[in-house]
């Protein structure tokens, strides 16, 4: 579905939805293009009117691209991506890619789903004309700014995710699934792959400003490049304390099986030297040296004054 948004010189904001509207505004005429959902003949009717290269057109009819920025002619075309939990109680998180086409007066933005950031902007823009007006690079700021803050919140409960569980392996107290690590760690590594390609896509545009990206627009960009680095220091940081309570799990894991191996060994212990003398004095030969009761008592003494004093020693040893 098409909707545009667009702005002159002076006079308000206009909105409207549909195709008629879906082109290259007139000179002095500011015009942010909205496309969701899109589909063939859309994307078509993008391209004939704005003329966009057939590449950037088949990246948004097959969404799962890496985040870039690459400029055909009168225009850049960027992807950038968000992430956010789809619900409190869902521990997996949403991708959601934007494709934007960047001219000197207008903007295009496809996406197949709701993006909160976008629309955050878009009711901006409907009671502030002036921000439009500043040009559609300063609305592609805006934009950016608001999907990479998105991170924040999401980057800051897998942090508190992953400090509980490395409490719950160092006390012992809780037990901690394996798997609940494991998807942790394949969840910052999705993270990792976008942010590291959109920091490269940031630090270009703010350079010192790229295509129709204005220089005093590029400043902007170089805050939105720091908010990037601080998530990619923030993901990494994570990333190893995920790593250090894996080691801790795995060492409290053989800690465990050590201590059980122990504990059967200390048994073994224990019953060997019964085995023996029971064995020893078993043994039915005919004048056997010590057929007598004194030594049937000696025995019957043995197999429980030997038993107690290897666990009085064990125990003095603190090996259990």
């Amino acid at each position: 579905m098409f909707r545009v948004l667009e702005v002159g010189p002076q006079g308000p904001v206009k909105t409207q939805q549909g195709e008629d509207n879906v082109a290259p505004p007139p000179e002095g005429i500011k015009r942010w293009v909205d496309l969701a959902a899109q589909d063939t003949a859309q994307l078509a009717l993008l391209a004939e009117r704005f003329s966009l290269h057939p590449l950037t057109i088949e990246d948004c009819a097959h969404f799962d691209q890496r985040p870039k920025l690459e400029t055909y002619g009168d225009y850049l075309f960027l992807v950038i991506h968000g992430f956010r939990l789809p619900s409190q109680e869902s521990e997996d998180v949403e991708s959601q890619e934007l494709h934007l086409f960047l001219g000197e007066r207008f903007l295009i933005t496809v996406h197949a789903e709701p993006i909160p950031g976008l629309e955050a902007v878009w009711q901006r823009l409907e009671g502030e004309g002036a921000v439009l007006r500043r040009g559609p690079d300063f609305v592609a700021y805006l934009i950016a700014d608001a999907i990479v803050d998105s991170f924040f919140p999401l980057l800051d409960e897998i942090a508190a995710q992953v400090d509980s569980i490395e409490d719950r392996v160092l006390s012992n107290r809780t037990a901690v699934e394996l798997a609940e690590i494991f998807h942790y760690k394949r969840l910052l590594v999705r993270l990792r792959k976008v942010l590291s390609p959109q920091r490269d896509v940031f630090a270009l545009l703010a350079k010192r400003g790229e295509g129709w990206v204005e220089e005093r627009t590029a400043v902007y960009f170089r805050d939105v490049y720091d908010h990037v680095l601080r998530l990619h220091e923030s993901l990494e940081a994570t990333r190893d304390l995920l790593s250090n309570a894996l080691d801790a799990y795995l060492w409290s894991a053989s800690e465990r099986t050590n201590e059980i191996m122990k504990r059967l060994t200390i048994l073994s212990a224990i019953f060997l030297p019964l085995t023996f003398i029971t064995g020893f004095f078993g043994q039915n030969f005919e004048q056997f040296p010590f057929h007598d009761e004194r030594m049937m008592v000696a025995m019957l003494v043995s197999c429980v004054a030997v038993p107690a004093g290897m666990v009085y020693y064990f125990i003095r040893s603190k090996w259990f």
